[in-house]
């Protein structure tokens, strides 16, 4: 049996007994010993087919259950009635290592390796160890924008947590092993050997440390999305929890639509249909669809905020208003809590494709491994620390094909690589067997850290990617590109053949990522005034039922809380082109608005300690906690962001939106009434309109000065993270370059022999400066 072991029912004690069908109270006995669980649930859908399910068919009349659900679930099948059938679990299997009682929901962490891991063994240690359960990365850079730490170190997680295996990983070629045993030791703050549960807050000493509230603000708020707990009761939000929490599909209105008339339809909660989404191998068929896959909006259940690069990668953005109306003149129904605007999704994502492949777009697991997913068992801090893919992989580099590139290109961290071309591979690992496994033909090819894309092989003079949808692609391949001379335009191959320094020294999507997720200043406030309380997620994951379930899995609950109550709000939002700096790798970046928080905390006795704070970071020697980001926004387009959109563009040297001109006088605030020439105000009864934020002397856009003066924070994990240094900032910068002719319009005598009395287009404009530039270089050729 080769694919994880997932299931249902994650509230299924709590929920009631349904409808179409009717579900006896008790079960005769006689139905008992020949259905087993199907005495009740009769009509639920097989969780999945092929050898898998054979196998959990073939177990289950050993445990007195001839459909098997006992073999995930535990539970006594002979019960005749819900409390006895949901309880317990066969000594036999038990014994074996199976589930010790009932479980609800047997992909749920750590019940999940007695379940899932009877098969799947490792998945469930490395997936609580992985950033998908720790959200290590996510604390660090909240608190530390909050001031509350100052080091990069990643030191607190979801739950305390130590690697007793060491650094070397527990899974991957020895190639990987190496490599990522080399990466521990060069980066140890961001794969630590252990971290610590996030601490409570001391309420008492909140006046004296109102700081501290961002850690309130991280456990109510931010850290909700982990595989540790069940998703937010929101439209959108509902998913299971460890395994489950991707391989069982929820829709966004969290209904039930399956064949077991135990499971309420009509209550949102409930995940769609009990079948397991995996691999090319695991067919869901649902109604008249049959797909096979994890869909993007699986994953975006999760990835909706941060980042937002689920969102993005769909192509839309959070915005407030809400239109256009509906039929009846309503606004949209929120989504993960907000509404939403159409930008444009990502090229990968599109349904639209390159001549010749098929029509559909590419699911995140296609690019992203098992490694990115379930961790390789190290503690990872950030995610550039345990994602292992990078662009190149697949689409090379336009002097080298991917099995050209060393091991390591694109996360070079400063140093210059000498290795060996990685080359490809006919072996697959261990646990990549698990998945669809797909003809090596020439060879698969091999990631950044030298671990094989089980998908993505060499075929001739071509590199396929075959989708977990079931289609397959052709990648563009830049060194074949190039070589056939099939550029789709002079931009392109100026910019990558002619100009070297990009590919060197830049990410891929630093020109491809046509917008990001811009939102500016995240105004906080907690207020532990009044016994105010909100859900505690952290208290939450850890307060754990022996049957794996958190406290917030019951419906209609979301479980503990913890003191303090937050609310939220933002300067502005933005979308287009963004800001460029140094990514952790050392590479140029696309950056945006990270943990820009401006924070007013209200103690216990009501008293306002901290007004529109901006917490300082001792980044770049002390800057203001209003953080930009390094990130790839996984909005990519196939014709890259202009030249000029760089070279003539402050705000993406990190000046600010046209220069830092606009939204200044934070500091102040401002109050409009009547007023005098003079700005005295009239009336001797007005309220201020906008706040001050005192240490807010510039627009939140801007992170530089144009005399290398770093503003504010710029990543708080990578000590290579920042603004774009000042000498490449000067090589970049080239405003001015339209006067460097058109400062001759005043001279009349000259201008009148180049001016053309008809409108000049483009192509023609460009024509006379390619002949400008050939007669200079004839006259240099002379001296």
């Amino acid at each position: 049996m080769k694919r994880l072991l997932l299931s249902l029912f994650f509230t299924l004690c709590a929920s009631s007994w349904a409808s179409a069908q009717e579900v006896p109270e008790k079960v005769d006995p006689a139905v008992a010993q020949e259905k087993g669980c199907l005495s009740c649930h009769e009509g639920i859908e097989d969780f999945t087919d092929g050898v898998m399910m054979e196998t959990i068919h073939a177990m289950g009349p050993d445990y007195n259950d001839p459909g098997g659900c006992v073999v995930c679930h535990g539970g006594t099948p002979s019960g005749l009635t819900a409390e006895e059938a949901h309880s317990g679990s066969p000594v036999d299997l038990v014994d074996i290592g199976g589930p010790h009682t009932f479980y609800p929901d047997p992909g749920a962490l750590p019940v999940a390796e007695k379940a899932c891991g009877q098969c799947h063994d490792g998945y469930a240690e490395r997936l609580t160890k992985s950033l998908m359960n720790t959200e290590a990365g996510k604390l660090q850079g909240n608190l530390w924008a909050w001031g509350v730490i100052d080091t990069y170190q990643a030191i607190y997680g979801n739950y305390d947590l130590v690697d007793e295996d060491g650094p070397t990983p527990s899974v991957g070629t020895d190639t990987y092993k190496e490599y990522m045993t080399a990466y521990v030791e060069a980066h140890p703050e961001q794969i630590p050997m252990s971290m610590e549960q996030v601490p409570d807050v001391d309420v008492d000493a909140i006046s004296q440390h109102p700081e501290m509230a961002g850690i309130t603000y991280s456990r109510q708020q931010c850290q909700r999305c982990h595989v540790g707990v069940n998703g937010r009761e929101k439209r959108g939000d509902f998913r299971g929890a460890g395994c489950s929490s991707c391989h069982v599909p929820y829709s966004n209105e969290g209904l039930y639509e399956g064949g077991d008339p135990t499971i309420a339809k009509d209550q949102p909660g409930k995940l769609l249909t009990h079948q397991l989404q995996g691999t090319r191998k695991s067919k869901v068929k649902h109604g008249d669809v049959e797909y096979s896959g994890i869909p993007t909006e699986s994953c975006v259940s999760c990835h909706n905020r941060g980042k937002r690069i689920g969102v993005s990668y769909q192509g839309i953005m959070e915005f407030p208003y809400g239109s256009p109306y509906d039929a009846s003149g309503g606004k949209q129904p929120k989504l993960h809590t907000k509404n939403y605007l159409y930008i444009k999704e990502d090229l990968h994502h599109a349904t639209e494709s390159r001549p010749g492949n098929p029509e559909g777009g590419l699911l995140c697991q296609d690019c992203h491994t098992t490694v990115d997913m379930h961790g390789d068992g190290n503690l990872p801090g950030t995610t550039l620390a345990q994602v292992e893919v990078e662009c190149e992989d697949c689409h090379g580099t336009v002097s080298k094909f991917p099995w050209e590139l060393p091991i390591g290109y694109g996360e070079e961290f400063g140093e210059v690589l000498d290795g060996d071309a990685r080359g490809l591979t006919e072996d697959l690992t261990d646990e990549q067997y698990f998945a669809y496994e797909y003809d090596a033909q020439d060879g698969y090819l091999l990631t950044a850290r030298g671990n094989p894309f089980g998908n993505v092989v060499k075929s001739g003079d071509k590199v396929i990617m075959h989708s977990a949808s079931g289609l397959d692609f052709e990648v563009p391949v830049l060194k074949q590109i190039g070589i056939d001379g099939t550029w789709k335009s002079p931009n392109a191959e100026v910019a990558m053949m002619s100009v070297g320094q990009h590919m060197e020294s830049m990410e891929c999507y630093a020109c491809h990522a046509d917008w990001a997720p811009q939102c500016y200043g995240c105004h906080v406030t907690v207020d532990y005034s009044e016994g105010k309380t909100d859900v505690d997620w952290i208290k939450n994951a850890n307060s754990r039922g022996d049957n794996g379930l958190t406290a917030d899995a019951e419906l209609g609950t979301n479980g503990l809380t913890g003191p303090g109550k937050v609310s939220e709000t933002r300067s502005y939002l933005r979308w287009e082109e963004p800001t460029l700096g140094i990514n952790g790798e050392g590479r140029v970046s696309p950056l945006m608005p990270g943990c820009q928080v401006i924070t007013t905390v209200i103690d216990k006795d009501g008293n306002t300690v901290s007004q529109n704070e901006i917490w300082m970071t001792p980044d770049a020697g002390g800057t203001k906690g209003i953080d930009h980001a390094a990130v790839q926004p996984h909005t990519a387009g196939r014709e890259a962001r202009t030249c000029e959109s760089c070279h003539n563009n402050p705000k993406a040297l990190g000046y600010g939106v046209s220069g830092g001109r606009f939204l200044n006088g934070y500091e102040n605030g401002f109050t409009i009434d009547l007023k005098t020439e003079t700005g005295a105000l009239i009336p001797q009864q007005t309220q201020v309109q906008s706040q001050a934020i005192p240490a807010l002397d510039h627009d939140l856009s801007r992170i530089v000065t144009e005399d290398g003066e770093q503003l504010v924070s710029v990543g708080s994990h990578w000590p290579l993270t920042g603004p774009l240094p000042q000498e490449m900032r000067e090589r970049i910068e080239r405003t001015g370059l339209c006067m460097g002719c058109h400062q001759n319009m005043t001279n009349e005598d000259l201008w009148s022999q180049v001016n053309s009395p008809k409108f000049v287009t483009n192509d023609e404009h460009k024509a006379v400066m390619d002949a400008a530039l050939k007669a200079y270089a004839e006259e240099q050729s002379k001296k």
